[in-house]
């Protein structure tokens, strides 16, 4: 899975719920690295939701997600 990272992936973290499991409700970008990771380990959802999950996996993971400090403080 590819995703093309536009400025508006970016946005989309911070405005974006978990629709379910163990973190619904919680925004995507604020998701523990540690359930990022599992869900690398064992596959992305399909969809927009799998897309966004991988992007922030991808953020945490290389500790960039202080790209997102900017967008938080709108």
């Amino acid at each position: 899975m590819i995703l093309r990272m536009k400025h508006h992936h970016l946005e989309l973290l911070l405005t974006r719920a978990m629709p379910y499991g163990k973190h619904k409700g919680m925004l995507i970008a604020d998701l523990p690295g540690q359930y990022l990771n599992w869900y690398a380990r064992v596959g992305f959802p399909p969809g927009e939701i799998g897309q966004l999950l991988a992007l922030m996996q991808e953020l945490d993971h290389n500790g960039l997600s202080s790209l997102l400090d900017p967008l938080r403080k709108r």
